[in-house]
């Protein structure tokens, strides 16, 4: 079963690569219709993440996003960001 970790948590999704591809393609197509009540702009990096299982661009995204926003809080957490 395909699991994928994000934030030390570990997510489990189906087994089928285009059930896979399907659900996180509709994730990234719903959150661009954010707007609306139920979906949200939230939708996309989720789709993303389910999308990096096959695909190596959003694989590549996914960690890079990742890492810059782990240095960040690092980075606040020590108290070095600057207010702006």
């Amino acid at each position: 079963m395909p699991k994928v970790n994000v934030f030390g948590r570990k997510l489990h999704l189906p087994r089928s690569r285009p059930l896979r591809v399907t659900m996180g393609l509709a994730f990234v197509a719903m959150g661009l219709i954010g707007f609306l009540p139920v979906v949200g702009f939230w939708m996309i990096p989720v789709g993303l993440v389910i999308l990096s299982v096959d695909s190596p661009l959003a694989r590549r995204l996914r960690r890079r996003a990742e890492v810059w926003l782990l240095r960040r809080y690092n980075r606040w957490k020590k108290g070095d960001v600057e207010s702006s």
